[in-house]
């Protein structure tokens, strides 16, 4: 059993997981975490993929330079939110009505504006999972998704959760920048098990994908 937790341009989730099953305790309520980076890089005019550009500027600027909001949502809320950073700062770099083309006069700079935002958002990231795995009991944790590519969060959850984890699991780099991978290496542990999906099988949302998972598969099919 182990706590996963899927940081992803799509994805914000935290799983209970054991052997035989997969629980959803907590997710975004708004953006994704990979899409608030990509976000943030397009605000201050960085390319996209936004992630590895942010991280890149980060790294010449004074992460508490510039203050942004954490949104915790309660004292015990496994969930996220993110738009809310997004749009701190965008105001903190176009001003409150956030029409100017560029920055404002006394904007911060994109290194330090960057840095705070990144600084901002793994706060909340180690915060919600050192909550999970309080509510949980697990003492493993593994991280999923491209986001997980950022080292800053790595080094910060290496060194923040270790007091309150036996084991923390990263993907190597080279695994970590897409979720083909990561979705190649789960169909190949489902067809060892003998778990397909018939052709009637759709791309849904979460709500609709997960109605459909209960239904009754086929005869002679298994559920993927």
């Amino acid at each position: 059993p182990y706590l996963g937790v899927i940081l992803s341009g799509g994805h914000t989730d935290l799983y209970d997981v054991t052997e035989d099953a997969r629980t959803r305790i907590g997710g975004t309520q708004d953006d994704a975490i990979g899409e608030a980076f990509d976000k943030v890089a397009s605000i201050v005019g960085l390319p996209y993929p936004g992630g590895p550009e942010v991280e890149r500027t980060a790294r010449d600027g004074d992460p508490n330079a510039v203050p942004l909001p954490r949104t915790l949502l309660g004292n015990d809320s496994l969930d996220f939110s993110f738009s809310g950073i997004k749009t701190a700062v965008l105001y903190k770099w176009r001003g409150q009505d956030g029409r100017s083309a560029g920055p404002i006069a006394g904007a911060p700079s994109v290194a330090d504006l960057t840095a705070s935002f990144q600084r901002v958002v793994t706060d909340v990231v180690v915060e919600k999972v050192r909550r999970a795995v309080k509510a949980t009991g697990r003492s493993t944790v593994v991280f999923g998704g491209g986001v997980v590519a950022n080292s800053y969060l790595r080094e910060r959850v290496r060194a923040e959760l270790a007091s309150v984890t036996d084991r923390i699991v990263f993907p190597k780099l080279e695994f970590s920048t897409d979720n083909g991978a990561m979705i190649a290496a789960l169909g190949l542990r489902k067809a060892a098990r003998g778990e397909f999906a018939d052709l009637t099988l759709d791309a849904a949302a979460t709500s609709s994908l997960t109605a459909s998972a209960n239904a009754t598969p086929p005869a002679g099919k298994k559920r993927a």
